[in-house]
């Protein structure tokens, strides 16, 4: 009734009633919603069969070096799958994601345990994201953290699942990872770090590299980090048992 009074009052004065007006706005917001959500989807059909230049993480570093540094550019080379050292694939799934082959983009056992740990150290400590919400949040988001980015990441990596099959999504994932500054992929981290291709990457060298992706600028500059080569010693004693897709 109130809402009818404040209508009917609005349009005697010549004034739109606000609650069509807002109506309308979420309307349009939602519409927008729809059409970010196709842009995305869009992406990820095309890059079934194609490979991405570039990613939003990528995109966000590049301008942060160049902040400092306008001649500034990344480290990066696209590499196949076959290309890649089936040492490093068993690292990266030891140390990220156990389950990769069988979940259809979330670990919620993973989850849980990584929220439980983190209440009980009262900060964030452990993660809980799959290799598939890595990828998401690397393609297409920013670096903050926010609950709007959560739930955006969660809608891709729907996408990529729905889409990619488990190989081509971790070959991109490959591709496309932080490793260092301004260092991305696993081509440009064996260079950088080795000297070599990521084709010849043996067991702890990989393991090693696996070890630097939670906190890979930090690693860069840190490569003789304490907890650093205790982390690469257990993804070492996991790698037998890493499934590839």
């Amino acid at each position: 009734m109130i809402r009818a009074d404040v209508c009917r009052a609005a349009l005697s004065g010549g004034k739109e009633c606000p609650m069509r007006v807002f109506l309308k706005v979420l309307a349009a917001l939602l519409v927008l919603f729809i059409l970010y959500q196709l842009w995305i989807f869009g992406h990820i059909v095309y890059w079934r069969t194609n490979n991405p230049s570039a990613s939003a993480f990528m995109t966000e570093q590049l301008a942060r070096l160049q902040e400092t540094d306008p001649n500034a550019e990344l480290r990066h080379k696209w590499v196949s799958y076959e290309r890649i050292s089936p040492n490093l694939k068993r690292a990266l799934i030891a140390a990220e994601d156990a389950k990769f082959v069988d979940h259809e983009g979330f670990d919620w056992d993973g989850m849980e345990a990584a929220f439980e740990k983190n209440m009980k150290q009262g900060r964030i400590v452990a993660g809980g994201s799959t290799i598939s919400q890595q990828l998401a949040k690397n393609l297409f988001l920013s670096s903050r953290k926010t609950p709007w980015r959560k739930l955006e990441e969660a809608i891709i990596t729907v996408m990529l699942e729905a889409v990619m099959d488990k190989r081509r999504i971790f070959e991109i994932y490959l591709n496309v990872i932080e490793w260092g500054n301004g260092v991305f992929g696993a081509e440009a981290a064996a260079r950088h770090y080795y000297g070599i291709s990521a084709s010849r990457l043996s067991a702890p060298q990989a393991a090693k590299l696996a070890a630097m992706v939670p906190n890979p600028r930090y690693y860069d500059e840190h490569r003789n980090a304490r907890g650093l080569a205790r982390k690469t010693r257990i993804i070492l004693r996991r790698l037998p048992y890493a499934d590839l897709p």
